[in-house]
């Protein structure tokens, strides 16, 4: 396969899962937000949800501060974010429409009716009202492009480099969630383990779609701790780390496997992937969560960086 086929399919999947992650994360916010507000709180959970998805610099270069309405327009529908889930979906629409061939009627028309459908939202879909419905449509039509791509592709290096995008994506998106709730949106003031503290994991487990995993797998009331390790450490919930790293590693080897060469991204994913299959959450929360998800968003940033030099230039 050409790099530049390569390329258009690993961000093309890419895409399509940061508009959907992009979405759950402003879902996180504004859950966490209306709990601040009956609380009586302060209002940094819409600085947080900047933070947490990479969009400072763009954001802060527009606004002075992070109202709610100026944090879902740039979350949303800014064009100058490339971030933005709408911006995600051209970009994304751009990429399927460059590799047509490349990809599957039910993959080409997930993508392109989503697209389309997005052209014809209004106003008022993006207000602080409306904005969940919004944040909905977009998770069901990521799930619909997932569905063509699990349902429909043969598997061979284009599935692969298309599985190895959407994982990557996947789990720079649950470490930055999980980020939000411990080390920025809990105030000092606030007391762990109080009625707000339930709220604010209830919520991060909904975003992800996790909060029934984590009753069937614990069989226990929330706790913190155990919330971190279904999300960073059981390989049977899909979006966690461990289960992303076990995609990763299995599609490098895949790609290794087919054109006989290994490089830097196949050492640095398997130093990933076995950091993660041997830690316990004990262990994490004794060194410090947000330390560790800050070092494993830089690490999934230089495995993207080094997949690019192997396979995509």
């Amino acid at each position: 396969m050409l790099s530049r086929t390569a390329d258009n399919l690993f961000w093309l999947a890419r895409y399509i899962e940061r508009a959907e992650n992009v979405a759950r994360l402003l879902d996180v916010g504004l859950r966490m937000a209306s709990l601040s507000l009956e609380a009586g709180g302060d209002t940094t959970e819409w600085h947080s949800t900047i933070v947490a998805a990479g969009c400072e610099q763009t954001f802060y270069a527009k606004y002075a501060e992070p109202s709610p309405e100026a944090v879902i327009d740039h979350l949303t529908r800014d064009l100058d974010n490339p971030s933005s889930i709408i911006a995600c979906l051209e970009t994304a629409r751009r990429n399927a429409r460059t590799d047509r061939t490349g990809i599957t009627v039910d993959m080409w028309e997930a993508v392109n009716s989503a697209w389309i459908e997005s052209r014809t939202l209004r106003e008022r879909e993006f207000t602080l009202e409306n904005v969940r419905g919004f944040l909905e449509w977009v998770k069901e039509r990521s799930l619909r492009f997932g569905g063509a791509v699990s349902g429909t592709m043969l598997r061979n290096d284009a599935y692969w480099f298309i599985r190895l995008g959407m994982a990557l994506e996947r789990a720079d998106s649950t470490a930055r969630i999980l980020d939000v709730k411990y080390h920025v949106l809990l105030p000092g003031h606030a007391s762990v383990g109080g009625t707000r503290d339930y709220y604010q994991w209830t919520s991060i487990l909904r975003s992800v779609s996790a909060q029934r995993a984590y009753h069937w797998v614990y069989r226990d009331r929330l706790k913190p701790w155990l919330v971190a390790d279904l999300l960073i450490l059981r390989p049977e919930m899909p979006r966690s780390l461990a289960a992303c790293f076990d995609d990763i590693s299995r599609h490098l080897d895949l790609l290794a496997t087919a054109y006989g060469t290994r490089g830097e991204c196949h050492r640095v994913a398997g130093q990933i992937h076995s950091r993660l299959r041997y830690a316990n959450i004990e262990e994490v929360f004794q060194r410090g969560l947000h330390e560790f998800l800050t070092e494993f968003i830089d690490q999934n940033v230089v495995l993207g960086n080094e997949i690019s030099k192997h396979y995509l230039s």
